[in-house]
């Protein structure tokens, strides 16, 4: 019996995670009138409309005045066999429970807290399906306008003088922007995060000519892993804006995938200008300046993905170079490009 009440419990929380408007309303309220085993449950929004289960009772013309007050009052109105019960969200009204039937007045107050319970999280895990979008807004508008004035600038000095490498250019140029600013599902595959690392660095390249040196290399077993878009690309991004181009002469990055047992390990290296662990740390906090948003990004959003025992590890010191390793599950359910 525990069981079945905790499933259905759980199916209604479910159901209403899109709040009181949303298409899961009549069958939370259906799980509500087994839970209670009275005749009849309805909910409401703010509109005052009521979502019956099973179906609209003969009595619905009281009903609806019942919600009407409420709505008004935002109080309990009525009483057994007949009661409507305010949903309050986060301290304001978000909509009512119509309960007809033989009923407890605590079991009552205790399913109408349990749909509050259900109308916070959905709420709460909206607004962190907001953030991530924010975030990743954020990682689109990172793209440099120094990088891109260079990488133009390149590019228009080969027309004559190269056509062809000028071309190509141009086209891992489109990629590149196409790549950051398009519009993309949550996830995608490690193949397609390297393939825009790819074309950065072949911009980067070109731009830095042989102060820029670049090794990519990843197992072929790792290439079809999901993981949050534009995870990597920033991270190599950071490795030649913060590590490479401020050392003098050349410099080197290293971007390596690998399996290691269930986990894609990617890792990527410079042996740049690095920097103070204690900064590092300050950058992954959210801390390093309007400079660093990209790292503390990448972060919290693997963390939100995978759970606290993921997201970025930073090796560094001062003139030591910079590596930063991302650890992710190679498979993980609901995580799919």
């Amino acid at each position: 019996m525990a069981v079945s009440v905790l499933s259905m419990a759980r199916h209604i929380a479910e159901e209403l995670k899109d709040g009181l408007s949303g298409a899961g309303v009549r069958s939370a309220a259906r799980g509500i009138r087994r839970l209670l085993s009275v005749d009849f449950v309805g909910l409401a929004d703010l509109s005052g409309q009521v979502v019956w289960a099973p179906a609209e009772p003969p009595f619905y013309a009281d009903a609806n005045a019942l919600v009407e007050k409420v709505l008004h009052g935002e109080t309990r109105e009525g009483r057994s066999p007949l009661v409507a019960v305010p949903l309050h969200v986060h301290h304001e009204l978000s909509g009512v429970l119509v309960v007809a039937g033989a009923s407890h007045r605590a079991a009552v107050r205790e399913a109408a807290a349990w749909v509050v319970e259900s109308l916070e999280r959905g709420r709460l895990e909206a607004s962190a399906e907001l953030a991530a979008q924010a975030e990743l807004r954020a990682l689109r508008a990172e793209i440099s306008p120094h990088f891109v004035y260079n990488a133009l600038t390149v590019i228009a000095a080969l027309v004559s003088s190269d056509p062809d490498r000028s071309r190509e250019l141009m086209l891992d140029f489109a990629d590149y922007i196409r790549y950051s600013l398009a519009k993309h599902g949550e996830y995608t595959t490690v193949a397609d995060e390297f393939h825009a690392i790819e074309t950065y660095l072949a911009l980067q390249r070109a731009v830095l000519g042989d102060r820029l040196q670049v090794q990519v290399r990843v197992a072929p077993e790792v290439l079809a892993v999901a993981l949050p878009y534009l995870v990597l690309q920033p991270l190599v991004e950071n490795a030649v804006r913060h590590g490479i181009e401020p050392r003098a002469g050349t410099g080197h990055v290293q971007v390596r995938g690998e399996a290691e047992a269930n986990d894609c390990v990617i890792s990527v290296e410079d042996d740049g200008v690095g920097m103070d662990p204690a900064l590092a740390e300050e950058i992954l906090a959210g801390r390093g300046g309007t400079d660093s948003v990209g790292l503390a990004n990448v972060d919290r959003r693997l963390r939100s993905v995978y759970g606290p025992w993921y997201g970025l590890v930073i090796e560094t010191a001062v003139g030591e170079g910079t590596r930063v390793v991302v650890r992710i599950p190679r498979f993980q359910p609901g995580v799919m490009p």
